[in-house]
């Protein structure tokens, strides 16, 4: 019984149509679902990812107008993105740079080339040169090269006081592998990589133990949460007993139309999902015309006019 890898991160935004510009249009990203939070249709829920919006590429934001994040420990602190080849990240850092964002300088971390940046609200990533191993599906409307543009998610770095509690979930709950260490990049400790399935940076998670940070806040800038790839409902209703029977308090599963959900927090704060792979963001839209109009799902189809008065245009 194992998860495959990073299904999807959602982060917050309070600037939705900048977000939309940015991701697009600077980073590349295809929008693929324009949709609501489900549990908030007062703020969109938007959704970036590949050409064919191939699970463990989605990048994901709710617009919410809230202060920024207060950074620190109890946190998902940084999100890889992966891209082929030290051209690529020379790429990077000269597109980067030239707009204007803290961009840092390629460097080797864990082994893989590395260049770490922010985007306009201080939401902090890394590209990570993944040695164009595995699929790749690029945009074609990308204003970024085809051999340069993002390839999907990982790995992912949560920070955590302590190790023990939450190495307890990661490794006898979740069944992740703890496969080596690093020490972290900012000298405030330990990174422990842990693997899921057959590994590689698109299914590890990095747990920084970080005991002398303040508690963070979470706000614009900042992740939400992130989500764990599990391939159908049937092996989902598996990880559901298996956290119940751990005694874990969960969310219980949560339909969302394009994937289904289950959702617990790990002992050092985060919060943890996991969906499955289908049906998928063309359940409701064909492929070639994802994200172009609001989708909504069919339990939120009869709101739309109330939902749709209630939402800034993002252009």
């Amino acid at each position: 019984m194992q998860l495959t890898g990073i299904h999807h991160l959602t982060a917050i935004t309070a600037n939705a149509p900048a977000n939309k510009r940015f991701y697009t249009e600077t980073l590349g990203l295809r929008l693929v679902k324009k949709t609501v939070n489900q549990d908030d249709v007062s703020a969109y829920h938007l959704f970036y990812a590949d050409g064919l919006a191939t699970p463990g590429t989605d990048l994901t934001f709710f617009d919410w107008p809230i202060p920024p994040e207060r950074r620190g420990t109890h946190s998902i602190c940084r999100t890889g993105l992966r891209v082929a080849g030290e051209r690529a990240l020379e790429y990077w850092a000269e597109r980067l740079r030239k707009a204007r964002l803290p961009v840092g300088d390629i460097h080797v971390l864990d082994g893989r080339a590395s260049l770490d940046f922010e985007d306009p609200e201080g939401q902090r990533f890394r590209l990570v040169d993944d040695g164009g191993q595995g699929e790749s599906h690029p945009w074609e409307k990308s204003p970024v090269p085809a051999e340069f543009q993002i390839r999907g998610l990982g790995p992912i770095t949560i920070s955590v006081p302590k190790k023990g509690p939450t190495e307890r979930v990661l490794t006898e709950l979740m069944n992740m592998t703890e496969v080596r260490e690093y020490p972290s990049p900012d000298g405030t400790g330990t990174v422990h990589v842990y693997r899921m399935g057959d590994g590689g940076p698109g299914a590890e998670l990095h747990m920084a133990v970080q005991p002398g940070l303040p508690f963070a806040r979470q706000g614009a800038g900042g992740v939400h949460h992130v989500a764990f790839r599990t391939p159908t409902p049937e092996t989902l209703h598996d990880w559901t007993e298996r956290v119940s029977g751990f005694r874990v308090p969960s969310s219980g599963e949560v339909e969302r139309f394009y994937f289904r959900s289950l959702y617990f927090r790990e002992p050092g704060g985060n919060l943890f999902e996991i969906a499955t792979d289908v049906p998928g963001f063309t359940a409701d839209e064909p492929l070639e015309s994802l994200g172009e109009r609001l989708a909504l799902p069919p339990f939120l189809e009869p709101r739309r006019s109330e939902i749709e008065a209630g939402l800034k245009p993002l252009e």
